[in-house]
């Protein structure tokens, strides 16, 4: 089948495109099949109270986003790569553990679960029931199988929702997070990329969305081939804005969250520094002077989450397809990645 967007673009932005238009669908599908599963896995974080949630790249990224989700619930919650455990470990005991892999089959989860790192309150998430993850543990299993195309979109919209079945379960309200994947939030990003096309860097940066920031600045690093990393803010704050200047571009995640003012303080000084400021802002509230504010209707948590990915993901897919010829191709790296 023909889509009207391979027009044009590189095969790994049409394949790209093609895992976007399907991700709102598949992601609701995933909430919907994991209710069963997420209602155990909210029984084991009840009884241990104890968050462990381990991944790599994109996995690991979504595992940053949610933990704030988790603590608000009374969670103690903390997201660690899975490089890391395996190096010099976080004591798991009395801890509900997430393993999250699309493929279920990297390197670092094969080794992990080879060498005896699952115990009777870990549990997975994945995109493949048939994988070595998917047939070690209990999983949530998202809809329409792995990701075939290279960055990852599609498999962190159903990794979000997931985790959305988890904290449902848990007694959150998912209605609003819902709603916004039902919608599919839209919105020009033109402007946005124009800021970005003279930068040498991409620099990412949140508080309460702060690892939604890490999410999207490994999707600018993979698909752009260039520097781009995620600061939280606080941290940005304490130094690194000794870099700003007009080659550094900063992208700014603000979500309806009581660290609002300080998202948008942070994003006045990166505009008064020369960096081009680009503000995805589901606040509800007013606008940074100079920067470029790409407004989306009012959100807060996972709500957010749902409303500012898909905007932020054609943002960076525009932003690579002016840098290489070939973005959505990798040189360098697998879709999995089988080699620690």
């Amino acid at each position: 089948m023909t889509h009207p967007e391979d027009a044009g673009r590189s095969a790994g932005l049409a394949a790209i495109d093609r895992e976007m238009a399907r991700q709102g669908e598949d992601a609701l599908a995933s909430f919907e099949a994991g209710r069963e599963t997420a209602g155990q896995i909210a029984a084991s974080l009840r009884r241990t109270g104890r968050l462990l949630m381990l991944g790599m790249g994109g996995s690991h990224a979504v595992g940053r986003a949610v933990e704030p989700f988790y603590r608000a619930l009374g969670i103690a919650a903390v997201a660690l790569p899975l490089s890391e455990q395996l190096v010099s470990p976080l004591p798991a005991d009395a801890t509900t553990i997430l393993l999250t892999s699309q493929s279920g089959e990297s390197g670092e989860v094969l080794r992990w679960l080879r060498e005896g790192g699952a115990t009777p309150d870990t549990f997975g998430l994945t995109l493949e029931a048939g994988s070595t993850l998917g047939r070690a543990v209990p999983c949530l299993t998202g809809a329409g199988g792995s990701e075939q195309a290279f960055a990852a979109t599609r498999s962190l919209t159903i990794t979000f929702a997931q985790h959305l079945a988890i904290l449902a379960a848990l007694g959150a309200d998912p209605g609003a997070a819902l709603a916004a994947l039902r919608d599919g939030t839209d919105g020009p990003v033109d402007a946005a990329v124009e800021a970005l096309a003279g930068v040498d860097t991409v620099v990412t940066s949140g508080r309460l969305l702060r690892g939604l920031a890490e999410t999207i600045a490994l999707g600018f690093t993979e698909l752009a081939r260039e520097p781009a990393y995620a600061l939280e803010g606080g941290q940005l704050r304490h130094g690194p804005m000794e870099m700003l200047g007009p080659r550094i571009g900063v992208l700014h995640f603000c979500a309806d969250e009581p660290s609002e003012p300080l998202v948008k303080s942070l994003a006045a000084a990166c505009v008064a520094a020369g960096s081009p400021t680009v503000v995805l802002d589901a606040s509800g509230r007013e606008t940074v002077p100079g920067a470029v504010n790409l407004t989306l209707p009012p959100a807060a948590g996972m709500a957010a989450v749902f409303r500012i990915l898909p905007v932020a993901q054609r943002l960076m897919i525009a932003h690579a397809a002016r840098r290489v010829p070939d973005a959505g191709t990798p040189l360098r790296s697998n879709k999995i990645t089988r080699v620690e």
